[in-house]
């Protein structure tokens, strides 16, 4: 599937126009999808004083959000009708796309808002269908863990169709922060893989600290706060880093790929001497070599992303 151009991302700090009625109006909203992540956005939006329906592949998890005074549909078509808005957070896209082709022409009219996590392809083509279908489509990332939803630090990436995020938002509002990134649909999975993508490599890096620490027979307990502050204090680099991959400036003062290329032996060596896995330090070895090979030892580490780009 082609993508469509990329749409430079646009602040949504500002006021913007409401729902018909007033901020407060109540929105007739359906959540397909009642997992951990799809339950806890229902309950935000019924929090929130929303009118809410509810549908799951396995009827029976309606049945505590009914409770709560949440509408059941049996069917996807069912809740599709009963609501403006559908939002959906399923397990994967595949899903989605069996929910759309039962749908076909009944979503005409109706928002579509899908925070299922997808690539950045799959929401274009989903967006297409929609468009196709006379509804309108929002793409959305959602930066938060199910018990943060509706809290200060939850928020949400948007895509898509830009009149319906803004007609829409006080609904989104529910769930925590709003973040409109784009007209085009796949801007959404972007931010979020990348921002996922940060998170793997961290608690990756961790599980390797605390293997490691576990072979020597330190606890994971004794570790854990001097990771903490050590990884902390190395992200405050991150806009440093940000704006040397922008510029393509990556000169350094701290340490160059040299310095990494030769200190990361040691890891290999040594984690290889325990019996621990060393797949982890032999890809990155691997990078800062051909970093090395094309030039680039007084690099720093941020010159690694041009390695990553093929």
């Amino acid at each position: 599937m082609s993508a469509t151009p990329a749409t430079p991302a646009r602040s949504t700090d500002s006021t913007v126009p409401a729902v018909p009625g007033s901020p407060a109006a109540r929105v007739s909203v359906s959540v397909l999808g009642l997992g951990l992540m799809g339950t806890a956005l229902a309950t935000a939006f019924m929090g929130a004083g929303h009118d809410v329906t509810v549908w799951n592949r396995t009827h029976a998890r309606t049945g505590p959000l009914a409770a709560r005074g949440a509408r059941p549909a049996l069917t996807p078509s069912e809740a599709v009708a009963l609501s403006d808005v559908t939002v959906l957070c399923l397990t994967h896209n595949a899903a989605v796309e069996d929910i759309f082709a039962v749908l076909g022409g009944q979503v005409t009219g109706k928002t579509l808002v899908n925070l299922t996590n997808g690539t950045p392809e799959q929401a274009r083509a989903l967006s297409r269908w929609a468009t196709a279908q006379g509804a309108r489509y929002v793409d959305g990332g959602i930066m938060a863990v199910p018990q943060m939803i509706g809290g200060p630090h939850a928020y949400v990436f948007y895509s898509g169709d830009e009149e319906a995020f803004r007609a829409y938002r006080p609904l989104f509002a529910a769930l925590g922060g709003t973040r409109f990134v784009g007209t085009d649909p796949g801007l959404a999975s972007v931010h979020d893989l990348a921002l996922l993508t940060g998170m793997y490599g961290m608690f990756v890096g961790v599980s390797h600290a605390f293997a490691l620490a576990r072979s020597e027979g330190i606890a994971a307990g004794d570790l854990a706060g001097p990771l903490s502050e050590w990884i902390g204090a190395m992200l405050l680099g991150v806009p440093a880093d940000a704006e040397a991959v922008d510029s393509g400036e990556h000169r350094t003062d701290v340490s160059n790929l040299l310095v990494n290329q030769a200190a990361l032996t040691n890891f290999t060596a040594t984690y290889r001497a325990r019996g621990l896995d060393t797949a982890f330090f032999e890809q990155l070895q691997s990078m800062l070599d051909r970093a090395v090979d094309r030039g680039h030892g007084a690099d720093g580490l941020s010159r690694l992303v041009d390695v990553i780009t093929k």
